[in-house]
């Protein structure tokens, strides 16, 4: 009977050991959990981190009711806001959603934890059909067990993961899923090839599994050009990387909010500031905003992301054409170049 240990899991790499994951060379390392009792330390007794409205009487992002596209010519792709890093994003043939969250908390739980400011601007049942999901990583304002159990079950879309993520949710009755690791590629569909792509964070949905899955972005090679998906990271040299190899993009999601305290969020969260680097490292010719207004997840304070991309994007020299603060359930349309 033989006696060697298992196979690792996952192939060992500069970001793994074959069990874990960690932050590649040139990345920063995410706080631990013991960082947490000083940032709740300092906002206790420093009077940090400004409440945010309950979500009865939340004025949170502009929103509108959302009106989709009957069909989507094979030159553009329609991107409607669900909200925080929720998109519905349509072309001709496919219609893929990112990272779904649609419940009323980013929690564990149904009674505690960050709840939505803004109501999400398509209930499931009011999706159309779904070809694809992409799942950036495992914490709760990006995984959401309901909302990917109630596709799993009533639209069966094809979903593309990081690694680690795809036994986890087999094992919670979510099928069709297919993991990747960084720089992975997987032929969807005719109409669609997705590329995982590195990010600087971290996951964990419990004190005891942190970084036992991967997380990151994704490349989403179209017939007529190429969108960018950031995922959650915090600001380092892969976007320039990313962009070198995989870019220019059409139109890029890209992360604006959670950034303070900076000490605590520098590794995993940008600010607005450096999502306009981010615009730029990636070379999209058109980004749109996300993860800013829906959960108070950090110390920034309600309308604080908002109205410092807005002066970010200024200071930069950049319109609104370039790169835009989404409504939440407005639809853009943006033309694919090739």
């Amino acid at each position: 009977m033989s006696t060697d240990p298992p196979a690792p899991p996952f192939p060992v790499s500069d970001h793994c050991d074959g069990r874990r994951f960690f932050p590649a060379p040139g990345q920063l390392a995410a706080p631990g959990f013991l960082s947490l009792p000083k940032w709740w330390w300092q906002r206790m007794t420093q009077g940090r981190g400004t409440p945010w409205p309950a979500a009865t009487t939340a004025s949170g992002p502009a929103s509108a009711t959302p009106v989709l596209p009957a069909a989507v010519p094979a030159s553009q792709v329609a991107a409607t806001f669900i909200g925080h890093s929720t998109f519905l994003l349509q072309t001709a043939g496919l219609n893929l959603l990112t990272d779904p969250v649609l419940s009323d908390r980013a929690s564990p739980f149904t009674w505690a934890g960050p709840r939505r400011l803004v109501p999400p601007a398509l209930t499931l049942a009011q999706l159309p059909r779904i070809d694809v999901v992409v799942l950036s990583h495992n914490h709760y304002d990006h995984l959401d067990l309901a909302s990917l159990r109630w596709l799993a079950r009533e639209r069966q879309p094809q979903i593309v993961t990081t690694l680690g993520n795809k036994a986890w949710l087999e094992k919670r009755g979510v099928g069709r899923v297919a993991e990747l690791d960084w720089w992975q590629a997987r032929r969807v569909s005719r109409e669609l090839e997705v590329v995982v792509t590195p990010a600087q964070h971290f996951s964990a949905r419990t004190p005891w599994d942190r970084c036992r899955t991967l997380w990151g972005g994704f490349a989403l090679n179209l017939p007529g050009g190429r969108v960018y998906f950031a995922g959650d990271s915090g600001y380092c040299d892969n976007f320039r990387e990313i962009g070198a190899r995989l870019g220019p993009f059409d139109l890029a999601l890209l992360p604006i909010g959670a950034y303070e305290p900076r000490w605590f969020m520098r590794p995993v969260h940008c600010t607005p500031a450096e999502a306009v680097k981010v615009h730029r490292d990636v070379r999209a010719r058109a980004s749109l905003a996300m993860h800013f207004g829906c959960f108070p997840l950090a110390d920034d304070a309600p309308g604080q992301a908002e109205a410092d991309f807005l002066a970010a994007r200024a200071a930069a020299g950049l319109t609104a054409a370039e790169f835009a603060l989404p409504v939440v359930g407005g639809t853009t349309w943006h033309r694919l170049a090739g």
